[in-house]
């Protein structure tokens, strides 16, 4: 398929990298102040120059961003940052392909998370398709799960959806260290931001919860970040790290997400149980009907992680 991929972040540019593998084309990429658009339109980017431009100069090319999504692209990858309320710009250019008849694949939580039902709308009077595996957990094949056993079938889901807090909370219990030691520590090796709010305050999993939410309930009733229940993990102290191992436990940032409600926050898990992962590793865990309990395990962020999610998106709209 002939790809136009909007944002050349970490996962924008790993699609680019990655994709000729999968037997893609990458007719156009855009960033925040510039685009690379192949010959009419229509020819394969040649991604080793796009992204040298990249890194040397900080743009990708020389045409205005908005000229990707009028490119003969197949498939629009939207990998922009995600934004919350209205989900612009990802929503607008969401709507701009669809209007086009053109497929949509999300590593945007945006318009998935804060209009999943007005997204819907757009695609139900559209030849194209939306597919946003990469928003939730990364590599980790959560949505396609659901939807391949059944979103009817599947009770709750519930797990580890950041890997921030989880290393931060996996440091503390580990070394016996206090909240602001292990978050430098954590900022200090990129595993956090400089200002880490969307992780640790729990924003980031309440989104991806929210999401998975909607995914199970079709979007009747529609599930947004309003309507979750989110504490994050700046409150937890060390003692209660070590309360919790004396009784064979220990404190992870839980997301659950049913057909009824959201929430997220500090729980107190079986220190060997399936939801104590560690470090930056995430966790989805199904609760189904049919077929008990599921437990998915994998790298929940980073470029070619997810950009692999993209890409097996792409895979099942041919």
């Amino acid at each position: 398929m002939r790809l136009a991929v909007l944002g050349a972040g970490a996962v924008g540019r790993s699609v680019v990298e990655l994709a000729g593998e999968y037997g893609h084309e990458v007719v156009a990429v855009a960033d925040s102040s510039s685009a690379a658009i192949g010959a009419n339109g229509a020819e394969p980017l040649d991604a080793d120059t796009v992204l040298q431009r990249k890194e040397a100069e900080g743009v990708v090319g020389d045409a205005d961003p908005d000229d990707a999504l009028t490119a003969e692209y197949d498939a629009l990858i939207e990998a922009t940052p995600t934004t919350l309320g209205d989900a612009e710009p990802g929503f607008d250019h969401c709507e701009t392909a669809l209007q086009r008849d053109r497929d949509v694949v999300l590593a945007n939580k945006g318009p998935v998370a804060e209009r999943y039902a007005d997204l819907r709308a757009l695609e139900a009077n559209s030849a194209g398709t939306v597919r946003f595996e990469a928003t939730v957990g990364g590599a980790i094949p959560a949505i396609c799960t659901i939807e391949d056993y059944g979103a009817d079938t599947v009770e709750a889901v519930r797990g580890v959806l950041n890997g921030t807090a989880n290393f931060v909370l996996t440091r503390m219990a580990a070394e016996g260290l206090g909240y602001e030691h292990v978050l430098a520590e954590a900022q200090d090796l990129g595993v956090a931001e400089a200002d880490p709010s969307f992780d640790v305050d729990g924003t980031d999993a309440a989104l991806k919860c929210v999401i998975l939410a909607n995914v199970l309930t079709g979007g009747e009733p529609e599930f947004s970040l309003d309507d979750a229940e989110v504490e994050g993990i700046r409150n937890v102290p060390g003692s209660a790290l070590e309360l919790a191992t004396e009784e064979g436990q220990t404190v992870r940032l839980i997301g659950e997400a049913t057909r009824d409600t959201v929430r997220v926050g500090p729980r107190l898990v079986p220190e060997n149980g399936p939801l104590a992962v560690t470090g930056t590793r995430n966790i989805v865990q199904l609760d189904t009907g049919h077929a008990g309990r599921l437990n998915i395990s994998g790298r929940g962020a980073g470029g070619p992680e997810t950009a692999t999610a993209v890409l097996a998106d792409v895979g099942r709209l041919e």
